[in-house]
């Protein structure tokens, strides 16, 4: 059988029980999912996802995509301004995002905000500046908080520590580092969220580090459509493959697949209170 007409096996055939969270979809991107949320959040849920956490890139994106997840009581919501976006923010966005935390109950954490200085495509200074700004309306809210971290290991830990976010609730997302990375942020008491490169063979540094991560620290998460884990990698990724992330931390941690998303799904519910 060709590569091309190579079958896959679906998401639900696992059995998993519903209890699952994916900690970070971006169902709102555009044209990514465009007309398709209803039948994409259907494929979750009949794969055992009890809840999908949507990030929204800035209050603009929220404001204009919130109508999106209209009756879909399942989906709860991450509001923060990427650094790749910090060039652009504006005067009010940090007003306006707090407007918004205020009057909807379905906003949970601040994310993902931090530092990306692999694209660099804002000046490092104003991607600081803004990481701290919205680390300070974290707290000023009470709301935990999801890091993007990409090439910029050690200044955001600077910047965390300044901050005093040590013990406070915070989510290292789309975690990628090797175990010793993994010891300093559990250190902190923090969290750690896996994505689908988990199940990539190759991917030895971060399948070591997840073997030792104690399962009570660890959440999943999609951030989809990026990222898809096999058997569809280089596919459009969705919440429904979680399914395949859970299988591969099961594996690595030689638990049950059950547990292992059970268990997750708890931590993100504990940890976004919701």
């Amino acid at each position: 059988m060709s590569k091309k007409n190579k079958v896959r096996p679906v998401p639900w055939d696992a059995g998993l029980p519903s209890g699952g969270v994916d900690s970070h979809a971006h169902l709102d991107m555009p044209g990514a999912f465009a007309g398709r949320v209803p039948e994409v959040l259907e494929r979750a849920r009949k794969s055992g996802l009890a809840r999908v956490g949507n990030v929204f890139l800035g209050p603009k994106a929220y404001a204009e995509n919130v109508p999106l997840f209209d009756g879909q009581a399942d989906v709860f919501f991450l509001l923060g301004i990427h650094p790749g976006d910090a060039a652009k923010a504006e005067q009010d966005d940090l007003a306006a995002m707090e407007r918004a935390f205020r009057a909807d109950a379905r906003l949970a954490a601040i994310g993902e905000i931090g530092l990306d200085f692999y694209w660099d495509a804002a000046p490092r200074d104003v991607q600081a500046r803004l990481f701290a700004d919205q680390l300070a309306l974290a707290k000023e809210l009470g709301k935990p908080v999801a890091i993007h971290c990409r090439d910029a290991y050690d200044e955001t830990m600077a910047i965390l520590a300044d901050q005093g976010f040590r013990d406070a609730p915070l989510l290292w997302h789309c975690f990628g580092g090797d175990a010793e990375q993994a010891r300093e942020i559990l250190s902190k008491g923090w969290m750690i969220s896996i994505p689908g490169p988990v199940t990539y063979a190759k991917n030895t540094a971060l399948r070591e580090a997840v073997a030792g991560i104690d399962l009570s620290r660890l959440l999943l998460e999609t951030d989809c459509p990026y990222l898809a884990p096999e058997p569809y990698r280089g596919k459009q990724n969705e919440p429904a493959y979680l399914v395949f992330t859970a299988l591969a931390v099961a594996a690595l941690k030689n638990l049950a697949p059950a547990l292992v998303w059970q268990a997750t799904g708890e931590n993100a519910r504990r940890f976004f209170g919701i």
